[in-house]
């Protein structure tokens, strides 16, 4: 097997390539929430549709994010934060570097009432750096860059996304025990293929995929990159992709977002 990386334009440029090659069992697409599930919701003009023109085959890994904030005494929940913007909103806003962050946190925002200006960053570092430094109130992100600076008392983890807790920060409640349980959203990575792809392709692509993801080695070295190994069956990906991409939508609705392509 040969890894090819096509970088670019949120991923997108890699799933427009797979799109654009013969549907045979040699090209097998591993894509994410982001250029799938967001691209879908946020882009009108997509040249390509998730579970139109490709097949889910398994999921690879979930995970959630985190909600941080800064260290000091006054903000140590969710809703002291909210209370926090409410008080003060000419001083509340949060850090994102992506459309999957920014649709989170509006999210968050919707669901609480609370205001928050966004302000864009290049990274999730450099996002929860800026909690520490006091440039931003708070920003929601993933964990490898989150939880060192938890860890580090630079910041604080106020919630993980979701309606469970994460094994990395067990103390750290999740959004549906802080009173928000709407707020349920994590993101994930998967095996696609062209919708095209001739069925007993795809179900020997399938088979080897759920083989690859039953094997303790695997699954352990995928929990070691702060991630949740493996899902359910195809359709169960495919109608977890669909219903992220109606939230998603909802979502940038009733928040009017517009993102640049």
């Amino acid at each position: 097997m040969v890894i090819e990386n096509k970088p670019g334009a949120g991923g997108r440029l890699a799933v427009e390539f797979v799109k654009s090659q013969p549907a045979d069992r040699y090209t097998i697409m591993v894509a994410a929430t982001g250029q799938m599930a967001v691209a879908a919701a946020i882009y009108p003009k997509l040249s390509y549709h998730p579970t139109r023109d490709f097949i889910p085959l398994t999921m690879i890994a979930s995970f959630p994010l985190i909600l941080a904030g800064p260290t000091g005494d006054t903000i140590r929940t969710v809703k002291d934060l909210v209370a926090d913007g409410k008080a003060h909103p000419d001083k509340s806003n949060y850090a994102t570097s992506s459309p999957a962050f920014t649709i989170t946190t509006e999210l968050v925002k919707l669901k609480t009432g609370m205001p928050a200006v966004a302000l864009p960053y290049k990274s999730s570092n450099e996002m929860m750096l800026s909690i520490a430094g006091g440039q931003t109130l708070f920003a929601i992100a993933d964990g490898p860059p989150t939880v060192p600076l938890v860890q580090g008392g630079k910041i604080r983890a106020l919630a993980v996304t979701g309606s469970e807790r994460s094994t990395e920060l067990p103390d750290v409640p999740s959004m549906a025990e802080a009173g928000y349980p709407e707020v349920d959203i994590g993101l994930w990575s998967g095996l696609f293929v062209s919708v095209n792809a001739p069925p007993a392709i795809v179900k020997k692509l399938d088979d080897a995929a759920r083989r690859a993801m039953a094997d303790p080695g695997v699954r352990e070295k995928l929990k070691a990159m702060a991630v949740n190994p493996g899902g359910g069956p195809g359709a169960e990906f495919r109608k977890r992709i669909e219903d992220d991409i109606a939230r998603f939508t909802e979502v940038v609705k009733a928040a009017n977002l517009k993102f640049e392509e």
